[in-house]
């Protein structure tokens, strides 16, 4: 059984030293299989693919034979301020794709390097936890592989059960342009035969998450003595919709009132324009026990199903 903490990474100084990886394509027999990847950028790398007019995304998807698409500037991935690039194609399609975005990215950091084998990177991916023990194989060693033959860099995240309902984890991948495209295209040969990856291609770009619990973390585990006054104190914070506030609040405060005496915790609501950010939700601070916790939210959030319901009869 694959741990949910699953970390390999390579250092500059062996990958280095290692021998080259092999010219034998790794995805040979899959060229023309459908794939896609998702990976992470920032607001302005993402302005640099698009281009003035979107001069260089139809540049990019007209040389790469792919689709490449972008999240809005409020979607973005949870617990991050970046948005999603998602590239679709046949495998080779993806591969050119990719190519020409990360070298892009790359030129625009100008950076110094006098290197021969040119500066080290990181690109983030985004890849479905169902996906991973694909990635991980038995006892790491299709990861480790990866690392040997791309010589680059391999990190998979924790799933980050801070966030309800976020399934994906993030693929860190670090090194020159040429060993972070050998390891794209040896987990693409892995990824593009799993059947949860492809079903993923289709989900939106839009999480779940960020309407109900972005920045959902705890503050602090409580303190250690029974009279200490955040003896109890966990806290999260999550977002509602603006125009569903109303219902959580309830006429005089009465809903809130009620939620925070059955559930034990305490509520806060942000004042009117102070929203999460890329967002029009509004901040909710739940704080209490793990238990009170819980309870208020999933309260709240059925106050919002309700209303969300009623808007789409």
């Amino acid at each position: 059984m694959e741990s949910t903490e699953s970390s390999y990474v390579s250092s500059p100084e062996a990958a280095r030293n290692r021998s080259p990886p092999p010219p034998k394509s790794a995805t040979s027999g899959n060229e023309e299989k459908p794939a896609h990847i998702k990976f992470l950028v920032s607001n302005a790398a993402a302005g640099s693919v698009i281009g003035k007019g979107g001069s260089t995304i139809t540049e990019f998807q007209s040389k790469s034979g792919a689709r490449i698409q972008l999240s809005r500037n409020h979607e973005t991935f949870p617990g991050t301020s970046d948005r999603i690039i998602m590239v679709s194609g046949t495998v080779d399609d993806v591969l050119k794709a990719m190519e020409l975005i990360l070298e892009k990215l790359l030129n625009e950091l100008n950076i110094e390097d006098n290197d021969d084998v040119g500066p080290r990177t990181k690109v983030r991916l985004i890849v479905p936890n169902s996906s991973c023990g694909s990635i991980i194989g038995k006892g790491g060693a299709t990861i480790k592989s990866f690392i040997e033959d791309s010589q680059a860099g391999i990190k998979i995240s924790p799933l980050d059960n801070n966030f309800y309902g976020l399934n994906d984890r993030l693929v860190t991948l670090t090194g020159t342009l040429d060993e972070q495209m050998q390891a794209i295209e040896l987990m693409l040969s892995k990824l593009c035969e799993d059947p949860h990856y492809s079903q993923a291609m289709h989900a939106p770009f839009s999480y779940a998450v960020t309407h109900y619990s972005m920045n959902y973390a705890p503050n602090g585990t409580g303190a250690k003595f029974p009279n200490h006054k955040e003896d109890h104190s966990n806290s999260i914070m999550i977002g509602v919709p603006d125009e569903h506030i109303g219902l959580v609040l309830g006429r005089g405060g009465r809903n809130i009132m009620e939620i925070g005496q059955l559930s034990g915790a305490r509520i806060k609501i942000s004042d009117r324009g102070d929203f999460m950010s890329g967002t029009t939700d509004r901040k909710v601070t739940i704080t209490g026990s793990q238990r009170a916790i819980r309870q208020a939210e999933s309260m709240i959030m059925q106050k919002v199903a309700n209303a969300t319901e009623r808007a789409m009869d």
